[in-house]
């Protein structure tokens, strides 16, 4: 049933995602040839931020049809990586684009030039538009995925951005004085790293095999430390396979029982992993013995002691329980 519903919102946001796609990138043609027809640094600087914005909707909407696949011999995970992948390869690009911009507008901060401000007017009265729609489009799924979050955020970005150029455009109207905008392209170009600073340190902590946020390994270990029949939790592995997947694996000591009174256990540990800590891939090893042997050696299990993120190895003589 959960994943029916999973698979219904994907396909529903793969659409809008790829619409949104459309529109963003036939916009961009249209107001890179506005702003260097009107000499306005704002309005190229935004068809950059633009761009940037239709590649996040392109890797978005890959993201999601990737994450549908199914797993498959060679990527047992399934493709949840990808899309983080592409995410971290679209915000470099932001940094990368935003470096340009600071540079045209230093040239023209020291040389300035006759701008067209009703052509920026018009323009970006354009992209506030389009951004905003896409927005109220992309709003449900933005929450549970980091790419359609990741291009939400630069819809937000660039409707910020368009309504700064309008508000530039009025003010060389009314003053002339046309610094206002590289001024603007400054701003935007900030705005654009800021973005992508977010979106770089989120898929990093993914891409390391880092704990999903909002996750504390002590918190894991103590709740299941407290469920019924669970003596001990220990070499205890937290990490994230995508922005909205996320596995466990561990050692629990239990008492010396036949599996099938074991079987409550494993039922109450998985209940309390899925219910409290969003964990769904979990693997669990019953152990019946105080002393266990460790590559490092023997380890009397203590209070959490052996606590571990995710390295990425495991231990291939476990025999794992599911």
């Amino acid at each position: 049933m959960h994943s029916h519903h999973h698979g219904h919102h994907a396909s529903a946001s793969g659409k809008t995602l790829i619409w949104s796609f459309v529109a963003t990138a036939a916009f961009v043609v249209f107001e890179f040839v506005a702003g260097m027809r009107s000499h306005s640094l704002a309005l190229v600087s935004d068809a950059g931020h633009n761009l940037t914005d239709a590649l996040a909707l392109l890797l978005a909407w890959f993201a999601v049809y990737t994450q549908r696949k199914p797993a498959d011999a060679s990527r047992t995970f399934g493709y949840h990586r990808a899309g983080v992948l592409a995410a971290f390869i679209n915000a470099l690009s932001l940094v990368a684009f935003s470096g340009w911009v600071l540079y045209e507008c230093s040239l023209r901060l020291l040389a300035p030039q006759p701008v067209n401000e009703s052509t920026m007017l018009w323009v970006s009265g354009g992209a506030v538009i389009l951004n905003g729609g896409i927005m109220i489009g992309l709003h449900g799924a933005a929450h549970h995925d980091l790419n359609v979050k990741g291009a939400y955020m630069h819809m937000l970005g660039d409707l910020v951005g368009s309504a700064a150029i309008i508000a530039g455009a009025l003010a060389i109207r009314f003053t002339g004085w046309t610094s206002i905008d590289p001024l603007l392209s400054v701003a935007i170009a900030m705005l654009v790293l800021w973005t992508a600073w977010d979106i770089i340190r989120e898929s990093l902590n993914i891409l390391l095999e880092g704990l999903p946020r909002g996750v504390a390994l002590t918190d894991v270990c103590s709740a299941m430390k407290a469920v019924e029949g669970v003596l001990d939790v220990h070499d205890l592995h937290v990490w994230s396979l995508g922005s909205s997947t996320h596995a466990l694996s561990c050692h629990v000591l239990i008492e010396d029982m036949p599996p099938s009174q074991s079987d409550g256990i494993l039922r109450r540990l998985n209940l309390l992993l899925g219910d409290r800590f969003h964990l769904h891939h979990n693997t669990v090893q019953f152990e019946h013995v105080g002393c266990v042997i460790f590559d490092k050696g023997c380890v009397i299990p203590g209070d959490c002691h052996e606590l571990h993120v995710h390295d990425g190895h495991h231990h291939e003589h476990h025999h794992h329980q599911h």
